[in-house]
Order: C-alpha cells, then structure tokens, then sequence
C-alpha cells in the first residue's frame, strides 16, 4: 500500500477513496481499523472513522489506530481527510487529530486545504466559500451538530492545535508548484507547522498535490487529492462496476440546504415517509414502522428527517442536542438492518451521520469503490448481495436520489 488515508466520516471517505479510484489507484474504504492485513495489490487504504463529533481525544485514539495499521501496510504518506465545510466547533478535533498525526510523523509544513471547487467549495484569502456565500452565511451555521459561524480557517483552526497557522495565499498557488513549495518552507521557518492554502480552481488543488508530493502528511477534503495518484504514479480510472438487480430504499436524515431540496424534488414522483425526532422519543415512530414501509413501498421509496433547522433547534432544546441526534441515527440503523434483513439490495443515505449510522448498523467492514454518481458520491458494493450509496448532506444534484438509484442498478 502506498497511500493510507484516515477519514473523520464515512461519507467523506468514501468520497476521499472515489476521487483516488478515478485517478488510478485500486482503493479500497475500510469501515474502522481493520483487524487484518490489506491484499497486496491494494494501493490506497481509505480507513473511514466516525469521529467527526467525538470528544479530541476519542478522536485522536481512533486516529493513531488508524494510522498505526497504515504504517504496517507499507504506507509511505498519509492523508488525514475531513469535510469540505470543515465541519467542527471550535473546541472541535481536527486540530488535535492533526497534531497527534504530525507528532506520530515528525511532520511539518502540514497542508490544511478543505477546498473542492468542483462542489462549490473554495478557499480565498483563508476564508472558506460555499459556492457563492462565505461558510458563515451558506445554510452551515445551522448545523445541528457543528454550526460553522466563522468562514476563516486560520481563525477556526487556532483554538485547536498547539501550533500556530500559516497561510498560503492565492497570488503563491497561482504561480503553480514551485511557489507554492517555496511558500510552504518560508511558512516553517516561519514557525507554522499548520498551513492553510488558498484553492478556488481544480487546477489549484493540482499543483498542490503536486507541491505535497514528498511530504508525509496532508490534510484537507477530498479535491486535493486529485494529484496524488500520479504522484505515486498511479494513471487511469480502475473503477469496475456490475449493477444490482432489485429494489432500492433511501434513508436522509441530512438537514442540509442541498438535501432538503433533493427530499422536495423526489417527493414530486415519489413517496415518502417523515421521521419527526419528537415521535421517534417518544415511541410513536420505531424502525420497524419504517422498514415495513420501506419494503412494502414501490417506486424509490425515501424515509427522512431532514427538517427546517428551527424544527431540529426545538427538538434539541426540549430533549437535548445528544438524545435527540442519537435517536434518529438509531432508528436508521436498525432500519438499514431490518430492511437487508428482508433482503433489500440497494440502500440510499443522505448525511454524515445517517451514513455512519447506517455502515454501523450493517456491520459493513470493506467497501468496493465503484461508479460516480455525483461529484464526491460514489457507487459501493458492500457485499455480492448489497449495494450502497453513502452522501454528504452538502452534495449530489437535485435529482440526486433518482440518479443514485440508476447508477446502483447498472443503469447509467
């Protein structure tokens, strides 16, 4: 293995883990630290954590793990992968999981690089864009879970690590890879170790990659990972994929803005149940209510709670932001269960969480990276029986349900 990679969520790394099978690495998405050894012809180990929202130091434990059977797989650099939005508070853990990576790899001049254009997500002068809008004023300050109310990285990033920020600003990306590791040296001798890079343009994560090519730890989303598989000299997409007869269900529990207008899209040609936090506890609402619907159901039937974020800021204030949140991931997990159980194939999830609850929930430990559906979304194949989609709540077209189910079937 040549490139091992640690991912906070498991929707970001299987994002992580299409953006390397694209490029030409055979990848393959770990569901926790594996047990056992990788098979030797695989180039990129994707281990895929559920520790976005866990207390710094249950995130640094898992993280060391994770890196800990990298090294023994014969990984020679390390990519440590969070959200594009770079979801966290600022008592969050990116920072520390970063520094504990750095210490355990003597690493500096450690990139910081969430940007993906490609999705709409953009670095400029430090601050962090969502398409148009700082992360501030885009729909992310009302996360349920990490409310993002300050689009500076450098200013979010402080306050968790031990180490002070460096910058590399636009005007240095734009004058392509030399520069940029020009500026990268200048900023540690500086005494950064941490360094945020400007990227509004594909092409900028690209010489990035190509700056970072020696270095033994990266961090960032998924886009600046476009160059690395020529780094380690990897060309060609590798992705082969069979389709999966049989009927598919989706599960969203996403309030994002994207989501919410994929649930309102699909509701126009298809059914849809909603899952109110409140009658999930208090019982009114149980998993086997869902799964009995969800099988019995034509169409591409969609189960979701992805409500207006002043619906959720209620039910947090009247049961509690950790009963509330574990509710719904609970009852989504059994849902997934209940509904492979009755032998249901093909499974949609919208969110981080959801999708984390749901690869839990199913037990799935190794995921074979297939087709994109959408940018940073794609296709896997859990088991010869079982084929599923795993979406950030940020990403996918509005038709994104629909096309996510042609793709799983073999059908586009």
């Amino acid at each position: 293995m040549k490139l091992g990679c640690i991912g906070d969520d498991f929707t970001g790394s299987s994002d992580l883990a299409n953006t390397l099978a694209k490029g030409g690495m055979r990848t393959v998405q770990y569901t926790g630290v594996p047990s056992a050894p990788a098979d030797s012809d695989i180039e990129a180990g994707v281990v895929a954590l559920k520790s976005r929202s866990n207390d710094p130091s249950e995130a640094v434990a898992q993280s060391l793990a994770a890196l800990e059977w990298l090294r023994a797989q014969g990984c020679t650099q390390f990519f440590f992968k969070y959200c594009s939005t770079f979801d966290s508070t600022p008592q969050g853990n990116i920072g520390p999981v970063a520094d504990a990576l750095a210490d355990a790899l003597n690493a500096h001049q450690v990139i910081v690089c969430p940007a993906f254009p490609t999705t709409g997500r953009s670095i400029y002068q430090g601050h962090l864009f969502v398409n148009d809008a700082l992360l501030s004023e885009s729909g992310l300050q009302n996360h349920p879970l990490t409310p993002m109310t300050d689009p500076d990285i450098r200013r979010w990033l402080s306050p968790q690590t031990k180490y002070t920020v460096g910058h590399i600003p636009a005007a240095d990306v734009f004058a392509g890879e030399a520069a940029i590791r020009a500026k990268l040296h200048s900023e540690h001798d500086a005494g950064h170790r941490l360094i945020v890079v400007d990227a509004i343009r594909d092409a900028d994560l690209m010489e990035i990659g190509r700056a970072a090519a020696d270095l033994p730890l990266i961090t960032g989303g998924s886009g600046i990972a476009l160059a690395l598989p020529a780094n380690h000299g990897c060309a060609g997409n590798t992705t082969q994929w069979r389709g999966q007869a049989g009927k598919i269900v989706a599960l969203s529990g996403s309030c994002s803005n994207a989501t919410r207008t994929q649930v309102a899209l699909h509701a126009e040609t298809n059914p849809i149940f909603e899952i109110k936090a409140a009658d999930v506890i208090n019982g009114t609402v149980t998993a086997q209510n869902v799964a009995d619907w969800l099988i019995a159901t034509d169409g591409i039937p969609l189960a979701y709670s992805s409500a207006d974020p002043s619906v959720v800021k209620q039910v947090q204030t009247e049961y509690g932001t950790e009963v509330a949140a574990s509710a719904i991931e609970t009852l989504f997990a059994e849902t997934a269960r209940l509904c492979v159980a009755a032998g249901i194939p093909k499974i949609l999830t919208a969110g981080g969480e959801t999708s984390g609850a749901v690869v839990e929930g199913l037990a799935l430990s190794t995921l074979e990276i297939g087709p994109e559906i959408d940018p940073g979304v794609p296709a896997l194949r859990a088991s010869e029986t079982l084929t599923i989609a795993l979406k950030s709540g940020n990403f996918g077209a509005p038709d994104y349900f629909a096309k996510a189910a042609a793709v799983l079937s073999g059908e586009a």
